[in-house]
């Protein structure tokens, strides 16, 4: 899944693409480094990030959506609005991406029921200006435990909005509402999510948990920029866990991570 920002403020690629044109032109890029499925995202969800106006977000993705889905693309749309996500799912998106799971607007599952998109439901606590704040970063019983416990609650909310099961993608939402040790807890224990029955979608690429890990000798985390080698190493290590899809900037960089992958699987 090849990840388009329409948003003036995302942390990973601070704007780039923030009108119709470029990210139609970056869409296109990512299809033809062999994206599967296109994220455009109208929103941002780094912490701190500010909500931008319902018009405001309908207007920064509707006409990406339209242009990328007559070019042939897979398209998925990144809303936690019902609204937005009925567009979307008009304009030509086949997947609805809601990094709230359904608690930010419940009535997207409403949307997901009655037009058959597929449905991506995130692990997910609070909006980002809350996220990363002490009492939405504790779990009762640690994190592995919590996030199944919370996502298995949703799983129940997505049924009775009458979304079949086969349309169901669960998330357990790394950097949402975790700590970096928490997220690699997470990546160590997927099959305790997978366990629910239901295929996995992960988002690492460029998080700030990678920026972590790789910090510098004073401790500062390694930039946006430079984490691309770390996440396809994790990508390489989601794919050989079996996870249903993976949420990339750099789609090259992963296609090249998954080509030796298979090269190499294919000798034995």
């Amino acid at each position: 899944m090849g990840i388009v920002n329409v948003t003036p403020d995302s942390f990973s690629d601070g704007g780039r693409f923030a009108h119709t044109e470029a990210a139609v032109a970056h869409g296109l890029e990512l299809m033809a480094a062999g994206a599967d499925v296109l994220d455009i995202g109208g929103e941002s969800t780094r912490p701190g990030a500010t909500r931008p106006v319902l018009e405001e977000e309908l207007d920064r993705v509707v006409p990406v959506i339209t242009a990328l889905a007559a070019a042939g693309a897979v398209i998925s749309v990144d809303t936690m609005r019902s609204e937005v996500a009925a567009a979307a799912v008009a304009a030509g998106a086949a997947v609805v991406n809601d990094v709230s799971g359904g608690l930010a607007d419940p009535e997207i599952l409403d949307v997901a029921a009655s037009t058959g998109a597929l449905y991506l439901g995130m692990h997910w606590r609070a909006h980002s200006t809350d996220m990363q704040s002490e009492a939405f970063t504790h779990y009762d019983g640690g994190v592995v435990a919590g996030v199944r416990r919370e996502l298995e609650s949703r799983l129940e909310a997505y049924r009775a909005a009458g979304i079949a099961e086969d349309r169901i993608i669960l998330d357990p939402g790394l950097g949402f509402a975790k700590t970096a040790d928490d997220n690699w807890l997470l990546v160590e224990a997927l099959d305790e999510i997978e366990s629910l029955g239901f295929p996995l979608l992960v988002g690492a690429s460029r998080k700030s948990f990678l920026g972590a890990l790789l910090a510098d000798a004073d401790g500062t985390p390694r930039p946006v920029s430079g984490r691309e080698h770390a996440g396809a190493a994790l990508t390489l290590l989601l794919a050989q866990r079996g996870v249903w899809g993976v949420r990339v900037h750099d789609v090259t960089a992963t296609q090249d991570v998954l080509k030796v992958w298979r090269r190499v699987a294919a000798l034995t």
